[in-house]
Protein backbone atom coordinates (compact mmCIF):
# COMPACT_ATOMS: atom_id res chain seq x y z
CA UNK A 1 0.00 0.00 0.00
CA UNK A 2 1.24 3.28 -0.90
CA UNK A 3 0.89 6.73 0.43
CA UNK A 4 -1.56 7.56 -1.90
CA UNK A 5 -4.12 4.79 -1.26
CA UNK A 6 -7.40 5.83 -0.45
CA UNK A 7 -8.09 6.20 3.69
CA UNK A 8 -11.30 3.89 2.98
CA UNK A 9 -9.74 0.91 2.49
CA UNK A 10 -8.11 1.14 6.03
CA UNK A 11 -10.58 1.69 7.95
CA UNK A 12 -11.77 -0.80 10.96
CA UNK A 13 -14.25 -1.31 13.68
CA UNK A 14 -16.80 -1.19 11.88
CA UNK A 15 -19.36 0.94 9.69
CA UNK A 16 -21.19 4.26 11.69
CA UNK A 17 -24.58 3.60 12.85
CA UNK A 18 -27.42 5.43 11.61
CA UNK A 19 -26.22 8.92 10.29
CA UNK A 20 -26.36 11.93 12.54
CA UNK A 21 -27.89 14.82 12.23
CA UNK A 22 -25.44 17.18 10.47
CA UNK A 23 -23.10 19.58 12.71
CA UNK A 24 -24.64 23.31 13.14
CA UNK A 25 -20.77 24.15 12.92
CA UNK A 26 -17.23 22.65 12.63
CA UNK A 27 -15.48 22.47 16.26
CA UNK A 28 -12.67 24.26 16.58
CA UNK A 29 -9.39 22.52 14.65
CA UNK A 30 -6.04 21.83 16.29
CA UNK A 31 -3.15 20.21 14.73
CA UNK A 32 -0.90 17.67 16.68
CA UNK A 33 2.66 17.09 15.90
CA UNK A 34 4.64 14.06 17.26
CA UNK A 35 8.52 13.45 17.33
CA UNK A 36 9.04 10.01 18.05
CA UNK A 37 12.72 10.53 19.23
CA UNK A 38 14.86 10.68 22.41
CA UNK A 39 18.10 10.63 23.71
CA UNK A 40 16.99 7.44 26.38
CA UNK A 41 14.11 5.78 26.93
CA UNK A 42 12.42 6.23 30.76
CA UNK A 43 11.69 2.91 32.26
CA UNK A 44 8.06 4.17 33.13
CA UNK A 45 7.05 5.62 29.64
CA UNK A 46 4.52 4.07 27.03
CA UNK A 47 4.47 6.86 24.75
CA UNK A 48 5.40 6.10 20.73
CA UNK A 49 9.39 7.05 21.38
CA UNK A 50 12.46 5.79 20.66
CA UNK A 51 16.09 6.08 21.28
CA UNK A 52 17.64 8.49 19.02
CA UNK A 53 20.39 7.63 16.29
CA UNK A 54 23.51 10.36 16.77
CA UNK A 55 22.74 11.82 13.27
CA UNK A 56 18.51 12.44 13.17
CA UNK A 57 16.53 12.23 9.95
CA UNK A 58 15.42 15.55 10.26
CA UNK A 59 14.81 16.99 6.64
CA UNK A 60 13.30 13.43 5.70
CA UNK A 61 10.89 13.71 8.41
CA UNK A 62 10.23 17.08 7.89
CA UNK A 63 9.00 16.21 4.55
CA UNK A 64 7.24 13.52 5.66
CA UNK A 65 5.11 15.33 8.06
CA UNK A 66 4.16 17.47 5.16
CA UNK A 67 3.59 15.10 3.17
CA UNK A 68 1.13 13.28 6.09
CA UNK A 69 -0.59 16.69 6.77
CA UNK A 70 -1.58 16.88 2.79
CA UNK A 71 -3.43 13.72 2.90
CA UNK A 72 -5.80 15.49 5.99
CA UNK A 73 -6.14 18.62 4.14
CA UNK A 74 -9.81 17.61 3.11
CA UNK A 75 -11.12 17.51 6.73
CA UNK A 76 -10.03 21.24 7.14
CA UNK A 77 -13.47 22.40 5.82
CA UNK A 78 -11.99 26.12 5.98
CA UNK A 79 -11.21 25.92 9.19
CA UNK A 80 -7.94 27.65 11.14
CA UNK A 81 -5.52 26.13 13.12
CA UNK A 82 -6.06 27.13 16.74
CA UNK A 83 -3.28 25.65 18.69
CA UNK A 84 -0.43 23.34 17.87
CA UNK A 85 1.34 21.10 20.35
CA UNK A 86 4.57 19.08 19.14
CA UNK A 87 4.65 16.21 21.58
CA UNK A 88 7.03 13.11 21.62
CA UNK A 89 9.47 11.49 22.71
CA UNK A 90 11.21 14.55 22.73
CA UNK A 91 10.67 17.31 20.02
CA UNK A 92 13.38 19.71 21.25
CA UNK A 93 16.25 17.60 20.22
CA UNK A 94 14.98 18.84 16.82
CA UNK A 95 16.74 22.23 15.50
CA UNK A 96 14.85 25.53 15.32
CA UNK A 97 15.87 25.54 11.33
CA UNK A 98 14.05 22.03 11.02
CA UNK A 99 11.05 23.42 12.88
CA UNK A 100 11.29 26.32 11.28
CA UNK A 101 10.93 25.31 7.45
CA UNK A 102 7.71 22.87 9.12
CA UNK A 103 5.96 25.33 10.66
CA UNK A 104 6.26 27.46 7.28
CA UNK A 105 5.35 24.67 5.80
CA UNK A 106 1.47 24.21 7.69
CA UNK A 107 0.83 27.40 7.62
CA UNK A 108 1.28 27.69 3.98
CA UNK A 109 -1.43 24.59 4.03
CA UNK A 110 -3.62 26.02 6.28
CA UNK A 111 -4.36 29.49 8.22
CA UNK A 112 -3.01 29.79 11.57
CA UNK A 113 -5.16 31.95 13.87
CA UNK A 114 -4.27 35.37 15.47
CA UNK A 115 -3.73 34.25 18.76
CA UNK A 116 -2.65 30.77 17.88
CA UNK A 117 -1.55 28.76 20.78
CA UNK A 118 2.26 26.82 19.68
CA UNK A 119 3.14 24.52 22.65
CA UNK A 120 6.75 22.45 22.00
CA UNK A 121 7.79 19.62 24.81
CA UNK A 122 11.45 20.20 25.80
CA UNK A 123 13.79 19.08 28.49
CA UNK A 124 15.71 20.48 30.94
CA UNK A 125 19.25 19.70 29.60
CA UNK A 126 21.61 22.06 28.87
CA UNK A 127 21.98 21.57 25.33
CA UNK A 128 17.79 22.09 24.75
CA UNK A 129 17.86 25.07 26.55
CA UNK A 130 20.39 26.52 24.28
CA UNK A 131 17.65 26.46 21.89
CA UNK A 132 14.58 28.11 23.74
CA UNK A 133 15.64 32.03 22.12
CA UNK A 134 15.49 30.16 18.63
CA UNK A 135 12.54 28.34 19.62
CA UNK A 136 10.52 31.50 20.35
CA UNK A 137 11.93 33.48 17.15
CA UNK A 138 9.98 30.83 15.10
CA UNK A 139 6.76 31.85 16.78
CA UNK A 140 6.19 28.77 19.24
CA UNK A 141 5.16 30.65 22.08
CA UNK A 142 4.63 27.74 25.08
CA UNK A 143 7.02 25.52 26.57
CA UNK A 144 5.78 22.46 28.13
CA UNK A 145 9.21 21.30 30.34
CA UNK A 146 9.27 17.36 31.61
CA UNK A 147 11.13 18.22 34.86
CA UNK A 148 9.21 15.05 36.88
CA UNK A 149 11.41 15.67 39.73
CA UNK A 150 14.05 18.03 41.36
CA UNK A 151 15.20 15.56 43.53
CA UNK A 152 18.61 13.68 41.99
CA UNK A 153 17.45 10.13 43.64
CA UNK A 154 14.33 10.01 42.25
CA UNK A 155 15.72 11.27 38.81
CA UNK A 156 18.01 8.42 38.58
CA UNK A 157 15.45 6.28 39.69
CA UNK A 158 13.31 7.36 37.02
CA UNK A 159 15.96 6.96 34.36
CA UNK A 160 16.11 11.20 33.84
CA UNK A 161 19.41 12.67 32.09
CA UNK A 162 18.82 15.93 33.64
CA UNK A 163 19.64 16.84 37.37
CA UNK A 164 17.81 18.97 39.55
CA UNK A 165 20.00 22.56 38.99
CA UNK A 166 19.53 21.81 35.01
CA UNK A 167 15.69 22.03 35.68
CA UNK A 168 15.75 24.94 37.65
CA UNK A 169 17.76 26.72 35.24
CA UNK A 170 15.73 25.33 32.22
CA UNK A 171 12.75 27.64 33.76
CA UNK A 172 14.89 30.83 33.67
CA UNK A 173 16.09 30.18 30.21
CA UNK A 174 12.60 29.82 28.89
CA UNK A 175 11.59 33.32 30.62
CA UNK A 176 14.72 34.65 29.63
CA UNK A 177 14.05 33.27 26.10
CA UNK A 178 10.86 35.39 25.69
CA UNK A 179 8.43 32.52 27.35
CA UNK A 180 5.54 34.09 29.29
CA UNK A 181 3.76 30.77 29.41
CA UNK A 182 5.16 27.61 30.29
CA UNK A 183 4.08 24.44 31.66
CA UNK A 184 6.29 22.16 34.57
CA UNK A 185 5.26 19.07 34.40
CA UNK A 186 5.98 17.20 37.92
CA UNK A 187 4.88 13.82 38.88
CA UNK A 188 4.51 12.39 42.02
CA UNK A 189 3.99 8.98 44.24
CA UNK A 190 7.74 8.21 42.52
CA UNK A 191 9.26 5.01 43.82
CA UNK A 192 9.97 5.57 47.94
CA UNK A 193 9.34 8.88 47.72
CA UNK A 194 7.40 10.28 51.14
CA UNK A 195 4.74 12.95 51.90
CA UNK A 196 7.44 15.75 52.60
CA UNK A 197 9.61 14.73 49.13
CA UNK A 198 6.52 15.09 46.82
CA UNK A 199 6.10 19.00 48.67
CA UNK A 200 9.42 19.88 48.49
CA UNK A 201 9.00 19.06 44.42
CA UNK A 202 6.21 20.65 44.60
CA UNK A 203 7.08 24.34 46.31
CA UNK A 204 10.63 23.86 44.01
CA UNK A 205 7.89 23.81 41.13
CA UNK A 206 5.94 26.36 42.49
CA UNK A 207 8.94 29.11 43.13
CA UNK A 208 10.11 29.15 39.62
CA UNK A 209 6.58 31.00 38.57
CA UNK A 210 5.47 28.73 36.06
CA UNK A 211 1.86 29.69 34.39
CA UNK A 212 1.38 25.91 34.34
CA UNK A 213 1.96 22.90 36.29
CA UNK A 214 0.99 19.39 34.81
CA UNK A 215 1.12 17.45 38.39
CA UNK A 216 0.11 13.86 38.52
CA UNK A 217 0.50 10.29 39.78
CA UNK A 218 3.27 8.05 38.13
CA UNK A 219 1.40 4.85 37.51
CA UNK A 220 2.78 1.48 35.84
CA UNK A 221 1.83 0.93 32.52
CA UNK A 222 2.19 -2.21 30.42
CA UNK A 223 5.16 -2.43 27.91
CA UNK A 224 7.65 -0.52 29.79
CA UNK A 225 10.45 -1.77 31.89
CA UNK A 226 8.64 -0.38 35.47
CA UNK A 227 6.12 -3.00 34.42
CA UNK A 228 8.39 -5.45 34.12
CA UNK A 229 10.35 -4.80 37.00
CA UNK A 230 8.20 -3.18 39.27
CA UNK A 231 9.87 -0.16 41.94
CA UNK A 232 8.72 0.06 45.35
CA UNK A 233 5.94 2.42 44.87
CA UNK A 234 4.71 4.13 48.20
CA UNK A 235 1.12 2.97 50.18
CA UNK A 236 -1.92 4.25 48.58
CA UNK A 237 -2.33 5.84 52.18
CA UNK A 238 0.34 8.00 51.64
CA UNK A 239 -0.09 8.61 48.31
CA UNK A 240 -3.83 9.82 49.24
CA UNK A 241 -1.65 12.22 51.94
CA UNK A 242 0.35 13.32 48.61
CA UNK A 243 -2.93 14.50 46.83
CA UNK A 244 -4.69 16.13 49.77
CA UNK A 245 -1.60 18.14 50.65
CA UNK A 246 -0.21 18.74 47.13
CA UNK A 247 -4.02 20.07 45.68
CA UNK A 248 -4.13 22.32 48.53
CA UNK A 249 -0.90 23.90 48.15
CA UNK A 250 -1.30 24.74 44.98
CA UNK A 251 -4.66 26.64 45.14
CA UNK A 252 -3.11 28.31 48.31
CA UNK A 253 -0.35 29.46 45.56
CA UNK A 254 -2.84 30.67 42.71
CA UNK A 255 -3.15 27.29 40.99
CA UNK A 256 -6.33 26.55 39.96
CA UNK A 257 -7.41 22.90 39.06
CA UNK A 258 -9.45 22.91 36.13
CA UNK A 259 -8.21 19.05 35.15
CA UNK A 260 -7.46 15.76 36.81
CA UNK A 261 -3.54 16.78 36.88
CA UNK A 262 -3.79 20.39 35.09
CA UNK A 263 -3.24 23.68 37.31
CA UNK A 264 -2.69 26.78 36.03
CA UNK A 265 -2.97 30.83 36.94
CA UNK A 266 -5.59 32.69 35.88
CA UNK A 267 -6.39 32.67 32.19
CA UNK A 268 -3.73 30.49 31.31
CA UNK A 269 -5.10 26.73 30.89
CA UNK A 270 -3.48 24.81 28.15
CA UNK A 271 -5.64 25.50 25.26
CA UNK A 272 -4.67 23.06 23.17
CA UNK A 273 -5.63 20.38 26.21
CA UNK A 274 -8.93 22.31 26.51
CA UNK A 275 -9.88 21.76 22.91
CA UNK A 276 -9.20 17.32 23.22
CA UNK A 277 -11.29 17.37 26.56
CA UNK A 278 -14.01 19.65 25.11
CA UNK A 279 -14.64 17.03 21.97
CA UNK A 280 -12.61 19.51 19.71
CA UNK A 281 -10.82 18.45 16.30
CA UNK A 282 -7.11 17.40 16.00
CA UNK A 283 -4.90 16.40 13.01
CA UNK A 284 -2.52 14.12 14.23
CA UNK A 285 0.50 13.84 12.19
CA UNK A 286 4.20 12.13 12.67
CA UNK A 287 4.48 8.68 13.65
CA UNK A 288 2.05 7.46 16.03
CA UNK A 289 -0.07 10.47 16.15
CA UNK A 290 -3.65 10.38 16.27
CA UNK A 291 -6.62 12.85 15.66
CA UNK A 292 -10.15 12.86 15.49
CA UNK A 293 -12.01 14.14 12.54
CA UNK A 294 -15.08 16.17 12.34
CA UNK A 295 -17.76 15.86 9.29
CA UNK A 296 -20.27 18.51 8.02
CA UNK A 297 -22.66 15.21 7.46
CA UNK A 298 -22.14 14.14 10.83
CA UNK A 299 -19.20 11.84 10.73
CA UNK A 300 -16.61 11.93 13.34
CA UNK A 301 -13.57 9.67 12.58
CA UNK A 302 -10.59 8.91 14.77
CA UNK A 303 -7.30 8.15 13.14
CA UNK A 304 -3.96 6.44 13.91
CA UNK A 305 -0.51 7.30 11.82
CA UNK A 306 2.10 4.38 10.91
CA UNK A 307 3.77 3.80 14.29
CA UNK A 308 7.36 2.72 14.22
CA UNK A 309 9.79 5.66 12.60
CA UNK A 310 11.14 3.64 10.07
CA UNK A 311 7.87 2.73 8.20
CA UNK A 312 6.52 6.03 8.65
CA UNK A 313 9.79 7.32 6.36
CA UNK A 314 9.29 4.64 3.88
CA UNK A 315 7.59 5.76 0.38
CA UNK A 316 6.34 2.63 0.21
CA UNK A 317 4.28 2.36 3.26
CA UNK A 318 0.93 4.55 3.90
CA UNK A 319 1.27 7.02 6.78
CA UNK A 320 -2.04 6.32 8.27
CA UNK A 321 -2.58 2.92 9.71
CA UNK A 322 -5.99 3.01 10.73
CA UNK A 323 -9.44 5.04 11.10
CA UNK A 324 -12.85 4.47 12.94
CA UNK A 325 -16.18 6.28 12.10
CA UNK A 326 -17.78 6.54 16.08
CA UNK A 327 -21.28 4.86 16.13
CA UNK A 328 -24.25 6.65 17.63
CA UNK A 329 -23.80 4.15 20.41
CA UNK A 330 -19.69 5.08 21.37
CA UNK A 331 -20.58 8.74 21.64
CA UNK A 332 -21.52 9.49 24.81
CA UNK A 333 -18.79 7.88 26.15
CA UNK A 334 -16.44 8.97 23.77
CA UNK A 335 -17.67 13.20 24.49
CA UNK A 336 -17.84 12.15 28.37
CA UNK A 337 -14.20 10.51 28.48
CA UNK A 338 -12.66 13.78 27.45
CA UNK A 339 -15.30 15.97 28.80
CA UNK A 340 -15.42 15.01 32.23
CA UNK A 341 -12.12 15.26 33.09
CA UNK A 342 -12.52 19.23 33.49
CA UNK A 343 -13.24 19.88 36.74
CA UNK A 344 -15.92 22.33 35.87
CA UNK A 345 -17.24 20.01 33.09
CA UNK A 346 -18.49 21.50 29.97
CA UNK A 347 -22.06 23.10 28.94
CA UNK A 348 -24.75 20.81 28.52
CA UNK A 349 -25.46 22.24 25.03
CA UNK A 350 -21.82 21.26 23.63
CA UNK A 351 -22.82 17.58 23.06
CA UNK A 352 -25.26 18.14 20.72
CA UNK A 353 -22.80 20.90 18.63
CA UNK A 354 -20.04 18.52 19.09
CA UNK A 355 -22.14 15.34 18.26
CA UNK A 356 -24.98 15.94 16.46
CA UNK A 357 -26.92 13.69 18.74
CA UNK A 358 -29.48 14.84 21.14
CA UNK A 359 -28.86 15.13 25.01
CA UNK A 360 -32.10 12.47 25.30
CA UNK A 361 -29.49 10.23 23.98
CA UNK A 362 -27.47 10.67 27.48
CA UNK A 363 -31.10 10.77 29.71
CA UNK A 364 -30.39 6.87 31.21
CA UNK A 365 -27.10 7.36 32.03
CA UNK A 366 -27.17 10.94 33.10
CA UNK A 367 -30.44 9.92 35.57
CA UNK A 368 -28.09 6.82 37.36
CA UNK A 369 -24.99 8.67 37.57
CA UNK A 370 -26.85 11.34 38.93
CA UNK A 371 -28.44 8.85 41.62
CA UNK A 372 -25.38 6.94 42.66
CA UNK A 373 -23.88 10.73 43.40
CA UNK A 374 -21.06 10.96 40.14
CA UNK A 375 -22.35 13.46 37.88
CA UNK A 376 -23.48 16.67 39.61
CA UNK A 377 -27.80 17.27 39.27
CA UNK A 378 -27.04 20.58 36.81
CA UNK A 379 -29.16 20.63 33.17
CA UNK A 380 -27.15 23.29 32.11
CA UNK A 381 -23.96 21.22 32.86
CA UNK A 382 -22.27 18.03 32.33
CA UNK A 383 -20.46 17.66 35.41
CA UNK A 384 -18.50 15.02 37.61
CA UNK A 385 -19.30 15.70 41.19
CA UNK A 386 -16.07 15.74 43.89
CA UNK A 387 -16.91 11.92 44.39
CA UNK A 388 -17.50 11.50 40.78
CA UNK A 389 -13.95 13.10 39.70
CA UNK A 390 -12.37 10.59 42.17
CA UNK A 391 -13.93 7.43 40.25
CA UNK A 392 -14.18 8.88 37.15
CA UNK A 393 -14.15 5.35 35.80
CA UNK A 394 -17.33 4.06 37.49
CA UNK A 395 -18.99 7.38 36.06
CA UNK A 396 -18.06 6.52 33.21
CA UNK A 397 -18.98 3.15 32.73
CA UNK A 398 -22.74 4.82 33.20
CA UNK A 399 -22.15 5.84 29.35
CA UNK A 400 -21.47 2.61 28.03
CA UNK A 401 -23.49 1.05 25.47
Amino acid sequence: MTRDSSASSLIVGGAASSPRAPLPTLPPLALYIHIPWCVRKCPYCDFNSHTASPVLPEQEYVDALLADLDQDLHAVYGREISSIFFGGGTPSLFSAEALGRLLEGVEQRIPFAEDIEITLEANPGTFEQEKFVAYRKLGINRLSIGIQSFQQEKLKALGRIHNGDEAVRAAGMARQAGFDNFNLDLMHGLPDQSLDDALSDLRQAIALNPTHISWYQLTLEPNTVFWNQPPVLPEDDTLWDIQEAGQALLAEQGYAQYEVSAYAQAGRPARHNLNYWSFGDFIGIGAGAHGKLSHPDGRIVRTWKTRLPKDYLNPAKSFQAGEKALTNDEMPFEFLMNALRLTAGVESRLYPERTGLSLESLAEGRAAAEQSGLLQVEPSRLAATERGQLFLNDLLQQFLN
